[in-house]
């Protein structure tokens, strides 16, 4: 049975659930000298491998790349977040000129309950269509000017030619609320308090350094595991 608009956007809210939060053990500063394309110092931290080695084991990260590469690029990001928008196009960018690097969605909505509606409506695009849809179906709402909201994420689900009811209910699924909630909290364990925020490898990079700074960043790490030589 359909699960009617009011309910999925009354549930979205509750999609946080308890006991995720910010993870007070890991420190960011800098632990690798580098900086962004602004110049400016980028927070950054060595994870430990024993959580990081458990993020490809998430459900509902949104893959592009090939699956057999060396190196991959996880983004954890808010349809709400600002500077996720600049970071969409970045790691557009770097997906498009790097044919060794993956690159994996994972949502941290943590800025209000409609990004959270948001995740939601890309997740069950994902669960229906596949990876490359939900890659586009990211472009498509971080292109976007305003606010992202369930309602504005179901309307542009709607070019994707899925019944909307359909997406409605599987965006309203226990199986899709228990991905965003592991999502969220892996985050949370990883102390990635800000978004956009990245990991490769074993480092942790908090906000959006920008494109030419990546780059630069995922080169040190194929060469010595750092995010600096």
């Amino acid at each position: 049975m359909p699960v009617s608009r009011r309910l999925f956007l009354a549930a979205a809210g509750a999609t946080l659930g308890t006991g995720i939060g910010r993870a007070a053990a890991q420190s960011y500063g800098q632990r690798v000298a580098v900086t962004g394309d602004d110049g400016k110092a980028v927070a950054n931290s060595i994870l430990p491998g024993e959580i990081t080695g458990q993020i490809p084991a998430l459900r509902g990260v949104t893959y592009v790349g090939p699956r057999d590469a060396g190196t991959t690029l996880y983004e954890f990001f808010d349809f709400n977040c600002p500077f996720c928008r600049k970071a969409a196009a970045d790691v557009a960018a770097l997906h498009d000129s790097d044919a060794e690097l993956r690159v994996g969605l994972v949502h941290n909505p943590i800025l209000s309950p409609q990004s959270a509606q948001a995740a939601k409506v890309m997740l069950a695009v994902q669960r229906r269509l596949g990876a490359q849809a939900a890659w586009g179906f990211y472009l498509t709402l971080l292109g976007k000017p305003g606010r992202i909201d369930g309602p504005g994420a179901l309307g542009a689900s709607a070019a994707l030619g899925i019944p909307q009811a359909e997406i409605e209910a599987i965006a309203d699924s226990e199986e899709v609320r228990a991905a965003l909630k592991s999502q969220m909290r892996m985050a949370a364990d990883l102390g990635l308090y800000a978004t956009p925020s990245y990991v490769v490898g074993n480092s942790g990079i908090l906000g959006h350094p920008g494109a030419r700074a990546m780059a630069k960043m995922i080169a040190s790490v194929r060469r010595c595991d750092r995010l600096a030589c």
